[in-house]
Order: C-alpha cells, then sequence, then structure tokens
C-alpha cells in the first residue's frame, strides 16, 4: 500500500521539552511530600499517559494519589507555561521535514501523550495551525502508548488504512504502538531511548537528524510500493 499518512509523537520527537517536563514532575514530587525522581527515571517514561508514567517514578502510591500527583504535575506544567518559564524548541530540522513532507503530498498528523491543552500550545508556538490532518492526544483515548487506539483513531479521522501510516517517534512506546495498529515506524536518535531499542522495538530506520526524515520516509514508501 502507498504511504499516505505520517504521524508524529510530539515531546523528544518534533520539541526538545525535556528540561521543562523534568522540572515540572520534580515540581509535583516535591509539592506531594515526595523524594524528586533523578531526570533519567523521568526521562523514560515520557510518552507514556501521565498517571502511568507517575505511577512507575512512584510505585509505592495507590491509584486514588497517584492520579492527584499527575495532577500537581499537570498545574506545575501549566504554571510554567503561563509564566513563561517552559522552553520547548522544535529540534534541528523537524520544521523543514514538515514542510517536505507536506509538500510532498503526505498528510500529517500527530499521535502524543500530552494533553490536548498543551499540545494546542505547541501547535501554536510553532506556527503548525492547520499543518495537521489529525491530533490525537492523551484526553481523547482510553489507552494511552504503546496501545494501538491512539494511532487507529489517528488513521480513521485522517480516512487511511493503518497499512497507509508511518510513525515517527522517539521512544519504544511509539513504535510498540505503531507494529500493533498495524502501521510503519521510524525512530529518532535524538529523544528518550535509545536507538538499538527503537530498532529491537521495530522500527524501519533511525533518523540522526531532521532532515534524515523527508528522504527516510521517502525510501520507505518506494519499497514498499514496490513490494
Amino acid at each position: 500500500m502507498t504511504l499516505r499518512l505520517v504521524i508524529f509523537d510530539c515531546d523528544g520527537t518534533l520539541v526538545d521539552s525535556q528540561h521543562s517536563i523534568v522540572a515540572a514532575m520534580q515540581q509535583a514530587f516535591s509539592s506531594f511530600g515526595l523524594i524528586a525522581p533523578p531526570p533519567h527515571a523521568v526521562k523514560r517514561v515520557v510518552g507514556l499517559g501521565l498517571a502511568e508514567g507517575v505511577g512507575r517514578l512512584a510505585p509505592e502510591l495507590g491509584h486514588a494519589d497517584v492520579l492527584r500527583l499527575a495532577e500537581c504535575y499537570r498545574n506545575s506544567f501549566y504554571e510554567m507555561r503561563v509564566g513563561g518559564k517552559l522552553h520547548e524548541p522544535a529540534f534541528p530540522g523537524v520544521m523543514d521535514a514538515i514542510d517536505a513532507l507536506d509538500s510532498a503530498g503526505y498528510l500529517l498528523g500527530v499521535a502524543t501523550g500530552k494533553s490536548r491543552r498543551g499540545l494546542n500550545a505547541i501547535v501554536a508556538e510553532l506556527g503548525l495551525e492547520g499543518r495537521f490532518v489529525t491530533l490525537k492526544t492523551a484526553d481523547d483515548v482510553s489507552a494511552g502508548k504503546p496501545a494501538p487506539e491512539m494511532c487507529l483513531k489517528a488513521c480513521d479521522e485522517a480516512g487511511v488504512d493503518p497499512a497507509q501510516a508511518m510513525v515517527i517517534g522517539d521512544t519504544t512506546y511509539d513504535i510498540d504502538m505503531a507494529v500493533s495498529a498495524g502501521a510503519a515506524g521510524i525512530g529518532v536518535s535524538w529523544g528518550y531511548h535509545e536507538a538499538h531499542e527503537l530498532t529491537a522495538a521495530g522500527a524501519g530506520a533511525i533518523a540522526e537528524h531532521g532532515d534524515d526524515l523527508p528522504r527516510l520516509i521517502a525510501a520507505w514508501s518506494e519499497a514498499r510500493a514496490a513490494e
């Protein structure tokens, strides 16, 4: 089948938000009276649904406390945003890649564990309004990554078969989601999981720079069309 839809992850793939995510999580833990997790532990759970990620960072907490801690994180992150303290720049080459893929005729989408409010803010800050035919967030699904639901809903909204879709992501959660949905996946090396982990999860290729994405996607699409 011809590739029609390219679905981007957000944190760690489109934008470099690790410092803001770590700061908000550590602040949330401290305000909850808990020892703040180290940065590397926070980065390992980026991409999961917030409650699941918080639960992995604080396995000693019951479900109700996990939800309260997750809400503390949301509040901390929102306060950073409205206070002008967030720094979420696009990774090098990513904006050019979006332009190139759009010009090549691919439909574009986003599937992220962020909230709808957070994703809308990034889309606006990067000037990407109207560039995506589907935006799927943690607010839109009952099961976040690595479950296939987010990818399947994005494909349904775009009107394409999952076999015509490709997920671009920096974590095994992104690639696992793609594989379980019947879509393809390409990993990026600049995010939160190692390239060898992404390959082991089923990524068909690894992009070392944003500029690599159009070439890798075109090569995969051509190979698939020739099958």
